[in-house]
C-alpha cells in the first residue's frame, strides 16, 4: 500500500506530465529478444590489473565513463571511452586501481546522449548519489566482521519481527542517543531515558524480539544529503541507487566508505546483541521514470508500459518494474545476494512484491537460501494499481501457495482485529464489533485449511491461500496506515487510554498466539502514537519520533509486550510449521456468543512442553463465562496480565474471561 506516499513523490515527475519514452517508438520490440548479462562483475571491478568497467546497454550507440576527484561540484578529470562487448555489454579499462576517484556513465541511444547516470549497479556512491565511488571494501569491514553471523532460525516463524526506521529509534531527546537519525544509533550501549529506561539496542534486547525489519536503508532520493540540518524526514521508498547505503544515515554523506561502514557496524552491533537485520527493498519502482538509473542506461527495457507507451503504474508511484524481462530478474536477484554476502542482511521484506512476478520471487527467495539457510523473505501480497502482468502470475497473497519460501503479510488478521485499514473510524473483533470472529479464525490458522474454519464468511478472502503457515506474517500495525495506539483513538470514541492500552494487549495477543509470524511497528509496546497522522512519510520528527519517556509512563504495557513475546518464543506450539499440524492440534470451541473465540492447541503441538493450550479471547465490552475442562491448569494470562510461567492456578470448569482481554491457560498432562 504505498500509493498513498507516491503520489506525492511523482507529482513533479515530467514523464507523468508528458509521457515521451524511448519505449513509445523503436523501443517497445520484443524484450525477450535482448541480451542478458548477470556476471558478477557489473558495473566496476578492481582487481591487481587495474579498474574494469562494464555497463549492461544492449541499443547505445556509445558509452562513455567520465572520472572524478570528487563526489559534486567538479568537471571530469578524464572520459574513458568504452567499446562494445559480449551480451550487451560494455567495457573499458584502466591499469591503474582508481581508488577514490568517482565516476558516471554518460551513454548514447538513437544519436541522443543522455544525462549522466551513476548506473544501475553503483555499490557506493557520494552526496545524493549522483556519482559511483571506487573504494575498497575490504577497508569498510568492522573488527570481527569476518565471523559475524546473525541469528540463526530454522523457519520464519520462529522469527519476532520489529519494523523499525532509523530516525524514529533516535530522533527523540529523550533516546539518550548520540548519533541520532544514523546507522550508529544502533551500536551504542547502555542509553537510557531521563527515566533511566533503556533505549536503542539495549531496549530491542529487553524485549526479546529476533529481527528488526528496518525501513528502506538503500540510497534513496526524497532528501537532499548536503542539507540534512534542515530535518528531512522520509520512510525512503522512492529508491535511486539500490545497492548503496543511504547517505542521511551517514555521518558524512559525502564518504562513500563512511556509509557503507557505517551500516555494516550497525549490523554487527545487532548481530552482537543476538538480533538479525531485514531489508525493506523496493524493486517494484524507482523514483524517477526518464531520468532513473535504469532508463539511462537501457530506456524502457525494465519497465513495463501501456499500449501507448506511457509507464504502466500498479505501484501508484509514477512506474512499475518488469521484473519477468531476465535483466531486471537478474538485477533483482544479484542485489539482494549482494546486499546478503557484503552486508550479512538476514531477511528482506519485498515493497508491493505482488508487482513481481513468482518465478523471480521463487528465484530470489532459493538463492538467498543457498547463502544462509536462515536468510527468509516475505512481502506485501499486493499491488497498488492494475498492471499488464497478468494476475495468475503475480506474486499475490492468492498464489503465495505457490511461493514454497516466501510469505506474505495478512491483511484478513490485521483488519478483522482492529477494524479496517481505510476507515480510521472502523471497529474490529478487539474493540467490540461483532462478525469478524471467522477472520481472525483464518488468522489464526495461517490462512491454511481448517475443517472448523468456514472461509466463506472471511472478509478479505475466501479460501485457504497458504499451504503452510511459514507462509504468512500476522500484523495489526506497520508504518502504513493508523499505527494501533491511533486506530485505537479513532475507533474507540470516548474511551480512556487505560481501555485502549486494554485492547491493544488483547490485539497483540492474537497476533502472537496465531499460527505464522508476528510482526509489530516500532514503540507499540510504550503505546507511542503518531499524533493521528495515517501516512507519516515526510512528517516531521515531531510526529515520527519515539519519545522514551512513555516507557516510563506505560511500564505495565511494555511488560506486558515482553512477556507475550518471550511466551511465543518459548513455546513452540505457536510456532507450527505444517498446514497439517496446524489442522490437527488446533481446535475450536462452538461459541455462538459474538466476539468471542475460543480455541485448544493439543496434543504437544510442535514438540512444545505443555500438552494442551486454551486461548479464549474476548472482544465484547462485557465478561464472558468460560467453559474450561477439568485438569491441572496454569492460567498465563488473564485479565490484562500475560507471565509465562504462570499467574495462578486452576483446576478448570468454568471463568470469568473480563471484556476486552485475552485468557491463555496451560496444562502439561
Amino acid at each position: 500500500m504505498r500509493f498513498k506516499l507516491c503520489t506525492a513523490l511523482v507529482l513533479a515527475a515530467s514523464s507523468l506530465l508528458a509521457p515521451v519514452t524511448y519505449a513509445d517508438t523503436n523501443m517497445e520490440q520484443s524484450y525477450a529478444e535482448w541480451p542478458s548479462y548477470a556476471a558478477s562483475d557489473l558495473e566496476l571491478k578492481v582487481d591487481g590489473s587495474g579498474t574494469h568497467f562494464t555497463l549492461w546497454s544492449p541499443k547505445a550507440d556509445a558509452v562513455e565513463v567520465r572520472l572524478y576527484d570528487t563526489d559534486r561540484n567538479t568537471p571530469a578529470v578524464e572520459t574513458l571511452k568504452m567499446h562494445k562487448s559480449d551480451n550487451g555489454t560494455w567495457r573499458v579499462s584502466v591499469p591503474e586501481k582508481l581508488y577514490g576517484k568517482f565516476y558516471t556513465f554518460a551513454v548514447t541511444v538513437d544519436g541522443h546522449q543522455l544525462d549522466e547516470t551513476p548506473g544501475v549497479w553503483a555499490k557506493a556512491v557520494g552526496t545524493n548519489g549522483h556519482r559511483a565511488a571506487i573504494i575498497d571494501f575490504a577497508n569498510t569491514n568492522p573488527e570481527g566482521w569476518e565471523n559475524d553471523r546473525g541469528p540463526v532460525i530454522e523457519n520464519i516463524t520462529d522469527a519476532v519481527l520489529y519494523e523499525m526506521h532509523h530516525r524514529d529509534m533516535s530522533m527523540h531527546p529523550s533516546s539518550g542517543i548520540v548519533h541520532k537519525g544514523k546507522f550508529l544509533a544502533m551500536t551504542e550501549p547502555m542509553t537510557t531515558s531521563p527515566e533511566g529506561a533503556s533505549t536503542g539496542i539495549d531496549h530491542l534486547k529487553e524485549l526479546g524480539v529476533t529481527h528488526v525489519h528496518i525501513l528502506p536503508s538503500y540510497d534513496y532520493n526524497s532528501v537532499d544529503e548536503s542539507n540534512l540540518p534542515a530535518n528531512q524526514y522520509n520512510w525512503g521508498y522512492d529508491p535511486y541507487n539500490y545497492n548503496a547505503p543511504e547517505g542521511s544515515y551517514s555521518t558524512d554523506p559525502g564518504n562513500p566508505e563512511a556509509r557503507v561502514r557505517e551500516m555494516k557496524q550497525m549490523v554487527k552491533a545487532l548481530h552482537d546483541a543476538g538480533i538479525g537485520v531485514v531489508m525493506d527493498v523496493v524493486y517494484n519502482h524507482t523514483a524517477n521514470n526518464d531520468d532513473s538509473n535504469f532508463s539511462l542506461t537501457a530506456p524502457g527495457y525494465y519497465y513495463r508500459h501501456r499500449a501507448d507507451g506511457s509507464y504502466s503504474d500498479a505501484s501508484g508511484c509514477g512506474n512499475e518494474t518488469a521484473s519477468e524481462r531476465q535483466q531486471m530478474r537478474d538485477f533483482i536477484i544479484n542485489s539482494v545476494k549482494y546486499w546478503a554476502q557484503e552486508y550479512h542482511i538476514d531477511g528482506f521484506r519485498f515493497d508491493l512484491m505482488a508487482i513481481h512476478d513468482i518465478e523471480t520471487m521463487n528465484e530470489v527467495a532459493a538463492a538467498l537460501k543457498e547463502i544462509n539457510p536462515s536468510i527468509f523473505v516475505y512481502g506485501e501480497g499486493w499491488t497498488a494499481g492494475d498492471s499488464p502482468l497478468p494476475a495468475e502470475q503475480r506474486a499475490l497473497k492468492e498464489n503465495v501457495a505457490k511461493m514454497k519460501d516466501i510469505a506474505v503479510f495478512s491483511d484478513d488478521i490485521r483488519d478483522a482485529i482492529k477494524g479496517h485499514y481505510s476507515n480510521a473510524a472502523d471497529p474490529g473483533f478487539a474493540t467490540g464489533k461483532p462478525g469478524n470472529e471467522e477472520t481472525v479464525k483464518i488468522g489464526i490458522v495461517g490462512a491454511t485449511a481448517h475443517p472448523q474454519v468456514d472461509y466463506s464468511k472471511g472478509n478479505n478472502s475466501k479460501f485457504p491461500y497458504a499451504s503452510a503457515p511459514t507462509q504468512i506474517v500476522n500484523y495489526v500495525s506497520c508504518h502504513d496506515d493508523l499505527m494501533l495506539t491511533d486506530k485505537l483513538a479513532k475507533s474507540m470514541p470516548g474511551s480512556t487510554e487505560a481501555e485502549r492500552q486494554r485492547a491493544a494487549r488483547l490485539a497483540q495477543t492474537i497476533v502472537f498466539t496465531s499460527q505464522g509470524t508476528p510482526f509489530m511497528w516500532s514503540g507499540e509496546e510504550i503505546f507511542r502514537d503518531k499524533k493521528g497522522v495515517h501516512n507519516s512519510y515526510k512528517s516531521p520528527d515531531s510526529i515520527n519520533a519515539i519519545d522514551w519517556s512513555l516507557k516510563t509512563k506505560n511500564a505495565d504495557q511494555f511488560e506486558y509486550y515482553k512477556n507475550l513475546i518471550r511466551l511465543r518464543r518459548e513455546h513452540p506450539a505457536f510456532r507450527m510449521t505444517t498446514a497439517e499440524d496446524v489442522a490437527r492440534n488446533i481446535v475450536f470451541d462452538k461459541v455462538s456468543t459474538p466476539n468471542i473465540i475460543s480455541y485448544s492447541i493439543k496434543n504437544n503441538a510442535g514438540g512444545d512442553a505443555w500438552k494442551e493450550i486454551k486461548l479464549v479471547f474476548n472482544g465484547s465490552k462485557e465478561a464472558y463465562t468460560a467453559k474450561i475442562p477439568k485438569g491441572e491448569w496454569t492460567v498465563v494470562a488473564y485479565d490484562g496480565s500475560i507471565n509465562p510461567d504462570g499467574l495462578f492456578t486452576t483446576k478448570g470448569g468454568t471463568m470469568d474471561v473480563p471484556a476486552t482481554s485475552a485468557l491463555i491457560l496451560a496444562r502439561v498432562k
